[in-house]
């Protein structure tokens, strides 16, 4: 994902958190079908994806019309990354319920994750017809467009989630990457010191704050914001931004 050709390309690598849709809790109408469904809901709750997966199968043998059981088999299916077997359950419910937002909205989190983001974006519009005020879809509907090096229409998709979900911190912290990539420092910066206000464990504000300070010509204060980072990021999940920030700190201690 590349929204400019800079030091900012692994940036937005990996900063874009997906939300995904609580599953959908209606209970079957065999009474057969309840006891596996049930079960699979549980397993899904407690992180569970693949017993999760066996027990949805078991409650659509029974009922092969159980709209709610395609979408959390999907659901789960989707946390194993299993993206295109994911798309085959979210098309078998719409194929059942075309106006379902939560078969569209989750149908479109997979294709983004496969890159196929023109058929996403369809699916997000197309979930906002039936869920207007869900910010989650109007976030990952951003999240494609900056996959798509659109930092426009990502915005304007951030500024509607924040109208719906203004205390939501994943929202204002990519906010800020746009800003970024818009060259607007003292934005990406306003949005980066909200994030910590909101949470103050969310490390990778810094690393937003110390892009936007550096820009801004704040050049200790941009040291102490990526030093913050190192302190604070996951070894893990934030290898790449680690890496990032310790050659800007590099960078910038050896400049006059």
């Amino acid at each position: 994902m590349a929204l400019r050709k800079s030091g900012l390309t692994v940036f937005w690598i990996c900063m874009i958190a997906v939300l995904w849709l609580g599953p959908a809790l209606a209970s079957p109408e065999k009474p057969e079908t309840q006891e596996p469904f049930e079960q699979g809901l549980n397993a899904l709750s407690q992180g569970n994806p693949t017993l999760a997966v066996e027990k949805f199968s078991a409650a659509l043998n029974l009922d092969p019309e159980l709209v709610e059981a395609y979408i959390n088999r999907g659901i789960a299916k989707m946390k194993l990354a299993l993206w295109a077997d994911a798309v085959g359950d979210f098309d078998k419910a719409l194929d059942l319920a075309p106006n379902s937002p939560e078969a569209l909205y989750n149908r479109g989190l997979a294709y983004s994750r496969q890159k196929v983001f023109d058929k996403a974006l369809a699916d997000y519009t197309q979930a906002l017809k039936f869920a207007p005020k869900d910010w989650q879809i109007y976030y990952n509907r951003g999240n494609t467009y900056l996959d798509q090096d659109k930092p426009q229409e990502a915005l304007k998709d951030y500024n509607q989630a924040l109208k719906l979900h203004p205390q939501g911190p994943e929202i204002l912290y990519n906010r800020s990457l746009v800003y970024l990539a818009l060259d607007k420092p003292e934005q990406a910066l306003a949005d980066a010191d909200r994030v910590t206000e909101l949470n103050p464990t969310y490390a990778r504000a810094f690393i937003s704050r110390g892009r936007a300070l550096e820009k801004l010509g704040n050049k200790y204060e941009a040291l102490a914001a990526y030093r913050r980072f190192l302190n604070t990021g996951n070894p893990d999940t934030d290898a790449a931004l680690l890496q990032q920030a310790l050659g800007r700190i590099k960078a910038l201690e050896a400049s006059k």
